[in-house]
């Protein structure tokens, strides 16, 4: 059966780490992947975390099986920080929420949600373009077709609103749009809260199921106002699915913790979408880990926790904030002649710095500084102490 197998080619991510990794060079930087960094280079486990693993692992009699959906408190918890404690939709009980392994677990269910329920058995899913480099491999692999939609204003480093929804409008009913709830994943542009009005308006007209990724909620503007774009898209459309991670906001990348939310325009309707979640999980991975989903409802069912929690989250926005600040001021120095100034209004945790291929290779090359050739960087990769010769670096292949 393998004998006419040849090697994959690497992950465009995970791929570039490997060969950070065998790199031997002293002051090596890895601006690639997409995980939180502090100032000494490590991706830290939140005070709170440690401290609501404490009370989990004291009070823990039993590694028995969670349900399909998880427990109903983590949804309990997460719902209304997604959404708003007060919005319309959960008032209505129209959201049902099941604990998933991490958000890309969340975007498979919700593509073999559509694959299973959607118009034709395989309604297509409109993307972002550029957009995260695994979802249309996530999608395809669910046998769902991908189409894209402009996103990116090259030029003017910033949302291109008009052709994004010149082509949007152009979106049949019963098809699916992906959207970046905030800190878009590459680009760090985000639509303004008139601009996702808009877009809440134009995929009510066009009949369209909105698919909004949350990766990043607390990392741009702040826990409610990251939200925005969901909570107004599920006040005009009926129908919604929102996958969320808390890998970033929490720090539990390696405890593969996400949610899948269905918001529909019944409970009764809400209900019966959220029967065909179950089985869509129950053939992907079976039921969810138990650790990080407990982290996550001991931090958020605690007043005090999650006001702590909340604190962290606000620290590792403001030093992301704070180096998009200093690196966008050091190129300037470097670069008078081009204008940098679009680095420091992008949220989170990526930008794109207007780099090709050919110079990220160079970077990698000459100076050990690793980032895709996509021209993606992770701002929150960089440190106090080597946003300047990054800086000297990048303007030197300009």
């Amino acid at each position: 059966m393998f004998r006419e197998v040849t090697a994959a080619p690497a992950d465009p991510i995970l791929g570039l780490s490997e060969a950070f990794r065998e790199d031997p060079r002293s002051g090596k930087v890895n601006l690639g992947v997409g995980v939180y960094k502090d100032e000494n280079g490590t991706t830290p486990v939140l005070e709170t975390v440690k401290e609501a693993e404490g009370r989990i692992l004291a009070a823990e009699t039993s590694k028995a099986y969670k349900p399909i959906a998880g427990d109903p408190a983590f949804a309990e918890q997460l719902a209304p920080m997604i959404l708003g404690p007060d919005h319309p939709a959960l008032a209505a009980d129209r959201v049902r929420t099941a604990h998933t392994a991490g958000g890309t677990a969340a975007l498979r269910v919700a593509a073999e949600l559509l694959r299973a329920v959607g118009p034709g058995g395989a309604p297509p899913v409109w993307l972002s373009d550029p957009s995260w480099a695994n979802h249309g491999a996530v999608l395809e692999a669910a046998g769902l077709p991908v189409r894209r939609y402009p996103y990116y204003d090259a030029e003017a480093c910033a949302l291109d609103l008009d052709a994004m929804t010149e082509t949007l409008a152009g979106v049949g009913p019963g098809e699916a749009v992906l959207l970046h709830a905030c800190c878009h994943n590459p680009t760090g542009v985000d639509p303004s809260p008139e601009q996702w009005a808009r877009l809440g308006d134009l995929l009510a007209e066009r009949g369209a199921l909105p698919i909004v990724d949350f990766a990043y909620q607390g990392l741009g503007d702040g826990i409610a106002e990251d939200a925005a774009g969901v909570r107004a898209l599920a006040r005009r459309v009926p129908e919604l699915l929102v996958a969320s991670s808390q890998s970033k906001n929490f720090g539990l990348y390696n405890e593969r913790t996400g949610s899948l939310s269905v918001v529909a325009e019944s409970p009764e309707r809400a209900e019966a979408v959220f029967s065909r979640v179950k089985p869509c999980i129950r053939a992907c991975y079976s039921n969810p880990p138990a650790h990080g989903g407990a982290i996550v409802e001991t931090i958020l069912g605690d007043p005090d926790r999650k006001a702590r929690w909340e604190a962290e989250v606000a620290g590792m926005r403001d030093r992301i904030r704070s180096l998009r600040g200093r690196f966008a001021r050091a190129l300037a120095e470097r670069a008078p002649d081009r204008d940098f100034s679009f680095i420091e209004r992008q949220r989170g945790m990526f930008s794109y710095i207007g780099l090709g291929a050919e110079q990220a290779r160079a970077l990698r090359e000459r100076h050990a500084i690793y980032m895709l050739e996509s021209g993606r960087i992770n701002v929150a990769g960089m440190s106090s102490s080597n946003v300047e010769p990054i800086a000297d670096a990048v303007a030197s292949v300009l």
